[in-house]
């Protein structure tokens, strides 16, 4: 059995579904349904006694260490997060909250469970930490790919709690001995995204007819990875990996952000047409963000080196499942699109 933190949100519950269309190993999983969490992202698993759904927050020791004693997991794969970066200029506190403070109460639990390990079970137990190419920094145009061993230069406060959540994983190790692996991936993309994110939110606005804000110029260029691609990934690193190792997940596909909305238009007027015209069309420049970086790449040859793990999909192949996933599952994204969005969305965009 594993304990799979934040499983009911975007990679976390990918991971869940594909985890158990693979493996009859259970799956313990702790999300606290705050606004990116989604149980009908799980739905097709109800009844399914090999999912245990439990909601509650990492920060709360005594639930964890709960579960920990009662169910013996022989890994924790830790996803849970808030993740969005304009949320955490807006608000950065979540942030620190949840991936600080959050990860060290999940570290310290699992460090205590740990310790009552003996033998192969102890040997064999892992805390997995996923985290993101983002506490790297920005990349010149020029610059080679984030390595594992890149510094770190986080730019916003969400990448800072990130960075900060890594550290403690590191330091959990190298002080106490706790068995961990870290991977950082690049920007995911794929089914159940919530429409915060650019991919969702320009295939939802399109098929509205709603502006398409791309910040500033559209030249930020990201390493997109296909969701189900870093799933696998994940799953390698916890396999094989190496303990106290850092995996950097990525999908060799470095786009600007302009090229990704063209991209999307493009599928649009091809599997849904507007009447209206192009999708194109909607494309308007908004202020860009504060501290927006420009560039980021994953070199992804450690994991292919070392555990054979390269990604499935191309981006081309990738981001059609994507549009059609959308097209297909309308329902899903009305319901998630409730008041409490609206309110973001606004917040966020209006004046800019």
């Amino acid at each position: 059995m594993i304990l799979v933190t934040g499983g009911a949100g975007f990679i976390g519950s990918n991971f869940v579904l594909d985890w158990l269309a693979q493996s009859d190993e259970p799956i313990i999983n702790l999300d606290a349904l705050t606004y990116a969490g989604n149980r009908a992202n799980l739905a097709s698993l109800d009844g399914d006694a090999r999912h245990v759904f439990v909601h509650g927050d990492i920060g709360d020791r005594a639930l964890v260490d709960g579960l920990l004693a009662t169910h013996r997991p022989r890994a924790i794969v830790h996803f849970a997060a808030e993740s969005h970066v304009d949320r955490s200029i807006h608000g950065p506190g979540a942030f620190m909250k949840t991936n600080v403070d959050g990860t060290f109460t999940l570290l310290e639990a699992a460090r205590a469970f740990w310790g009552t390990l003996d033998g192969a079970e102890k040997a064999a137990f892992r805390f997995h930490h996923v985290s993101t190419d983002e506490v790297y920094g920005s990349l010149k145009p020029t610059d080679p790919p984030f390595a594992e061993t890149n510094p770190y230069e986080p730019n916003s406060p969400y990448s800072a709690s990130k960075a900060a959540s890594d550290h403690l994983v590191r330091a959990w190790h190298h002080t106490y001995g706790l068995p961990v692996l870290t991977t950082n991936c690049s920007n995911n993309y794929g089914p159940l995204h919530f429409p915060e994110k650019l991919i969702p939110l320009m295939i939802v606005n399109a098929l509205a007819g709603k502006p398409l804000p791309v910040y500033g110029d559209g030249q930020q260029i990201r390493d997109w990875l296909y969701v189900k691609d870093h799933c696998s990934g994940i799953r390698a690193v916890l396999a094989g990996g190496r303990v106290g190792e850092t995996y950097n997940i990525g999908g060799w596909n470095e786009m600007a952000n302009i090229d990704i909305v063209r991209t999307v238009c493009a599928l649009l007027d091809e599997l849904r047409p507007d009447p209206a015209g192009p999708y194109a069309r909607l494309i308007t420049y908004v202020t860009d963000r504060p501290g927006h970086d420009r560039r980021y790449a994953i070199d992804a040859r450690k994991i292919e080196r070392e555990l054979g793990w390269r990604p499935a999909e191309t981006f081309a192949t990738g981001i059609r499942k994507t549009v059609q996933w959308y097209l297909d599952n309308a329902a899903w994204v009305a319901d998630v699109q409730s008041g409490a969005y609206k309110d973001w969305i606004g917040a966020n965009y209006s004046a800019r």
